[in-house]
């Protein structure tokens, strides 16, 4: 699964909150209203290339139905991100947040529950 671009990223979660939508649909849920109905149309069928996304015709028209979930692409991302900017290292991603003060001690005693539960 490759790395997907910010605008396709910014399509797909789109796609993950509808289910499934027309490109008009797409178009009206993005947070930069100045794209173009036909540069969605693009991205979309890019996406389809790359096989995050389906369709269903009716007709001439199009509804985009996700096939990569969001939980499958997280999972891909975090483990890249793991191992090329925290040497494949959990313990260095949760220390950089840590240090960046992104993660509290209450949030950190939630996640080593979450840990000890799964013993």
């Amino acid at each position: 699964m490759e790395k997907l671009t910010n605008k396709e990223e910014e399509i797909m979660r789109v796609l993950w909150k509808l289910k499934a939508a027309f490109v008009k649909e797409i178009k009206a849920e993005l947070s930069e209203e100045s794209l173009h109905y036909n540069t969605v149309s693009t991205i979309v069928r890019n996406l389809e290339e790359k096989n995050f996304v389906t369709h269903k015709a009716y007709g001439k028209t199009h509804q985009y139905i996700p096939v990569v979930s969001k939980e499958d692409y997280r999972k891909q991302f975090m483990n890249m991100a793991t191992r090329k900017f925290f040497d494949s290292s959990y313990k260095n991603v949760v220390s950089f947040f840590a240090k960046e003060e992104k993660i509290s001690a209450d949030e950190l005693r939630e996640i080593l529950e979450i840990i000890e539960k799964k013993k």
